[in-house]
């Protein structure tokens, strides 16, 4: 990461799929609302590797991996925070990630340290993986000070993936790897 992420006053600026699209222009009509408190998900990730649509699940199955460092959002760690957030009565654009940046690779690397020893993947360029998919991808870093600011606990993207993702599986997929 560049440690210059978009800020909360950035106005979003990729358009290129329909998702995204609908995403900025609905933030931008909740700009207009004071009683309103909007947070910025990036790739969200969960403890339950199980499911198909948790990030590392899905980069697990690709049959090739673009080695791209984003900003992304752990559930398991933020989730809560969201709830004090509404008890607090906070408003406004949060951008809703951990700390930093953590690259594909890196993931991967952990999900083969943590989960399955066994784990290889291949890599490939943003021009090749533009070829083979629908929509272009988002890649980015949002700067997570306000939220870092008003929560001083929160974990790092890194940390908090060894902490709430990978140590509280490690056990678990080893046990059901090996019968």
């Amino acid at each position: 990461g560049t440690g210059v992420g978009f800020k909360e006053e950035d106005k979003p600026n990729f358009t290129g799929s329909f998702y995204s699209k609908t995403k900025a222009v609905v933030e931008d009509l909740l700009r207009e609302f004071d009683n309103v408190c909007t947070l910025r998900v990036r790739m969200p990730i969960s403890s339950d590797l199980s499911n198909p649509r948790n990030f590392i699940t899905k980069i697990t199955r690709y049959n090739k991996v673009v080695d791209i460092s984003n900003s992304m959002t752990i559930l398991d760690e933020l989730l809560p925070v969201s709830i004090e957030m509404a008890k607090r009565n906070l408003r406004g654009i949060w951008n809703f990630t951990n700390p930093g940046v953590v690259s594909h690779n890196e993931i991967l690397q952990m999900y083969k340290d943590y989960i399955d020893p066994n784990f290889n993947w291949v890599n490939f360029s943003l021009q090749e993986q533009a070829k083979v998919i629908v929509a272009p991808r988002s890649n980015n870093e949002l700067d997570a000070s306000k939220l870092k600011n008003e929560f001083p606990e929160l974990l790092s993207i890194k940390d908090s993936l060894i902490k709430y993702v990978f140590e509280p599986n490690r056990k678990t997929f080893a046990w059901e790897l090996s019968n």
